[in-house]
């Protein structure tokens, strides 16, 4: 539980792999996610990962565009996964089949040290801790911060982390 007027870290994954109905590519819709992001209350833009190209996983489909944003403030679980998914519908999202080539996709890494099971959200996200494509770029943000669950670090997460196609832009 939050506490009143405690600030709390807050990590978003950024990702797309598809052109938005205006033809800006992923790493456009990328950026302009990010930007979108400085307009949620309660909360500022901290900090930005570099922005990755990784293969998609499963294998097919064109490589995504991946980052991580570092927001400082206050956030409620559900009010905030409304306002990312609002944000995601603004950039073109298409809701289809699960791991679908997508323009945008924002997921919710952490909130502070909240875990919950349900509803949804769950945190902190039950698959981040296996992703490179999201560890990279947290652990270049915020190489010292600690998993609710794992209690190990980015790096020490990243460090763990089989080889993936990834490479900085």
């Amino acid at each position: 539980m939050q506490h009143a007027n405690v600030s709390i870290d807050v990590f978003i994954a950024i990702g797309g792999n598809l052109p938005d109905n205006a033809g800006r590519s992923a790493l456009l819709n990328c950026r302009a996610a990010a930007e979108a992001l400085r307009s949620l209350p309660g909360l500022h833009l901290a900090g930005l990962s570099q922005w990755y190209e990784t293969d998609p996983i499963p294998a097919g489909g064109p490589t995504y565009i991946n980052g991580v944003a570092w927001l400082v403030g206050q956030a409620e679980p559900v009010d905030l996964l409304r306002r990312l998914q609002t944000i995601e519908e603004r950039g073109g999202r298409l809701r289809s089949v699960l791991n679908a080539p997508r323009t945008l996709d924002l997921d919710i890494i952490a909130i502070g040290q909240t875990v919950r099971d349900a509803p949804d959200p769950i945190l902190p996200h039950p698959r981040a801790h296996l992703r490179r494509f999201v560890m990279q770029p947290l652990a270049d943000l915020r190489p010292d911060w600690i998993h609710p669950v794992l209690r190990q670090s980015a790096a020490a997460i990243l460090a763990g982390l089989p080889r993936q196609g990834i490479r900085r832009l």
